[in-house]
């Protein structure tokens, strides 16, 4: 609920209460640079603090740090109709930012501000953008038009251009605490038991708006039908490619997280012997089986080939889904073998 009518942080851009120091230290300045690079892991608000920043700054009459949520230019930023605003996103969901899409941006930068004050624009996720479009925001990052500030957005900042990072105030955004995001989602998520919320943050690895976002597509499901299936790939019950048609409804980089993760955790295993380092109880034995199983050298290389993989998907890469996870499965289930 809004904590007051008018309140833009609270009815468009949600606080949240990890941001408190970080939101400090930003808004507070008393000279903005013209451009800022917001990074961290996904799902920890890092667009809803832009959105916050973005209103503070082209408000007319801030309360406080603050934007009133009352003045002209709050109203039209509400409605989506603000004339010294520009978002930069993707046309489709994760699909790429386009050059031409950079060239109007760039057009937009050039003008006069209509209401007499900043411009202000915002870029999520600018990893997003191709080589050719990231080229072309350069200029603007370098030499920005009279008064305009670039929030950029980044869940993944080493795929930028070093020439992109240079040119920006670069804001590191962490995760939480662990009690900090179990506090929220037991709060955005009271339907959901402790042990519940426990495992969707760790599903999410710690970024609680992304545990929300996985709750609501279903991935406990998800998971159970994953685990099942490489229970019964290793037993030899199902094929590989009988697995991977099973699999049609689960996202393609989710899988390739999973997969990732246990590799890791069974490499961990073998160096540590640790038990309790093996990760959620629901793949623990299987873990362990594999790690006891594994020659090291296997389990490295079949971690460098799911790491190259996961980077393709990442990159929207043209894949053939349904080869891709046989292959990896078809390595996965090869993995045991005389050490």
């Amino acid at each position: 609920m809004p904590c007051c009518q008018n309140c833009w942080a609270c009815t468009v851009a949600e606080a949240y209460p990890w941001q408190d120091s970080l939101w400090q230290h930003m808004a507070g300045r008393a000279q903005h640079a013209h451009a800022y690079l917001l990074h961290g892991p996904a799902g920890i608000g890092k667009r809803a603090l832009a959105e916050r920043l973005m209103a503070s700054l082209l408000c007319k009459q801030p309360v406080g740090l603050e934007a009133c949520g009352a003045c002209k230019s709050c109203s039209l930023l509400a409605a989506g109709s603000h004339p010294d605003n520009y978002i930069l996103e993707p046309e489709e969901a994760d699909k790429a930012i386009k050059v031409d899409q950079v060239r109007d941006l760039v057009s937009f930068v050039v003008q006069t501000a209509q209401l007499g004050g900043r411009k202000v624009v915002l870029v999520e996720p600018v990893e997003s953008m191709n080589i050719n479009a990231a080229n072309a925001l350069l200029k603007s990052l370098e030499e920005p038009s009279g008064n305009t500030i670039l929030l950029l957005v980044s869940h993944q900042s080493s795929r930028l251009l070093p020439t992109i990072r240079s040119r920006c105030v670069q804001q590191a955004c962490p995760l939480p605490s662990r009690e900090l995001s179990l506090e929220w989602l037991a709060k955005a998520l009271p339907d959901s038991s402790d042990a519940e919320r426990v495992e969707l943050l760790t599903l999410a690895a710690g970024s609680p708006l992304a545990a929300v976002k996985l709750q609501a597509q279903g991935v406990r499901e998800q998971r159970a039908a994953v685990v099942d299936g490489v229970k019964k790939l290793l037993k030899r019950e199902l094929s590989a490619s009988q697995l991977a048609e099973s699999w049609k409804a689960i996202p393609l980089l989710l899988l390739f997280d999973w997969f990732c993760d246990w590799s890791n955790l069974i490499l961990r295993y073998q160096l540590t012997q640790d038990e309790s380092g093996l990760g959620l109880e629901d793949m623990r034995k299987v873990l362990q089986y594999l790690a006891q199983k594994t020659p090291q050298d296997k389990v490295l290389s079949i971690q460098d080939w799911i790491l190259a993989q996961r980077q393709k998907v990442l990159s929207k890469a043209n894949l053939n889904r349904d080869l891709l996870i046989e292959a990896l499965l078809v390595q996965w289930a090869g993995l045991p073998g005389q050490r």
